[in-house]
């Protein structure tokens, strides 16, 4: 087992509200200087910039980690993560299907920029990526777990898209092994509040812009041997899913 020091949630700048300058290099180098070793890419219900990011990752000793942050229908934020990019771009083949075809406005919204991992500009998203899909709760949970992924409510503490914003509380169904918190300072009151005890609670960052990718001050325990960043993403996933 090793330490790895994590972000599971950040978004580049295929999400609209997202700064230009979250590219894949940049948020690679970014994370690299902060000290982290694992870092997802959790776009607005695309996986389209994972690719680019897993190969700036790679440059840097990082182990990137595809995924995604699903709207669902109740607009909660999935936070969903695959082992593989092809498992991560088939679960987004789905999702897909399940938006609506809002076309963006980035003079409103912002852009939506598709990169390579030398962060030149491929395309933009036409549709507008941040809306709620068709896929409520469990729908969408279930759909990540088809594909290989895991998948999680994100930032549980904040009132905007978090789940007991919308809710109220946690459902009994679907069962979340694994939660996110925004701020790491609100662990032990959602624990007690909330009866988390023996849930896995994490702490990412959600950063849109460069300066908000933090320092590296939150770790999780993973089998690596034989070490290979795939076996990483491989033991990420069973944790998260309540393994291990």
């Amino acid at each position: 087992m090793s330490r790895y020091f994590y972000d599971l949630h950040m978004h580049s700048c295929l999400s609209p509200c997202a700064e230009d300058d979250m590219t894949p290099a940049n948020m690679a180098g970014m994370a690299s200087l902060c000290g982290l070793q694992l870092a997802a890419l959790t776009d607005h219900n695309t996986c389209g910039n994972c690719r680019a990011f897993l190969t700036a990752c790679k440059a840097y000793g990082i182990v990137g980690v595809p995924g995604m942050e699903l709207t669902t229908a109740e607009e909660i934020h999935l936070v969903c993560l695959f082992p593989t990019v092809e498992a991560a771009e088939g679960f987004e083949a789905e999702v897909r299907t399940k938006r609506f075809p809002i076309k963006n406005k980035p003079a409103v919204f912002g852009n939506q920029l598709y990169m390579d991992a030398e962060d030149n500009v491929l395309g933009e998203e036409p549709n507008l990526l941040i809306p709620a899909t068709k896929l409520d709760l469990e729908a969408g949970t279930a759909l990540a777990l088809a594909h290989g992924g895991a998948a999680y409510p994100a930032h549980i503490d904040r009132p905007s898209n978090g789940i007991i914003g919308i809710l109220g509380t946690l459902p009994e169904k679907p069962f979340f092994p694994t939660l996110e918190l925004n701020d790491p300072d609100n662990r032990e009151q959602y624990a007690k509040e909330y009866g988390l005890e023996g849930r896995r609670l994490l702490c990412s960052s959600d950063a849109h812009r460069l300066e908000s990718m933090r320092e590296a001050s939150q770790w999780i325990e993973l089998d690596d041997e034989p070490y290979s960043s795939q076996k990483v993403r491989d033991s990420l996933i069973a944790l998260l899913r309540g393994g291990m």
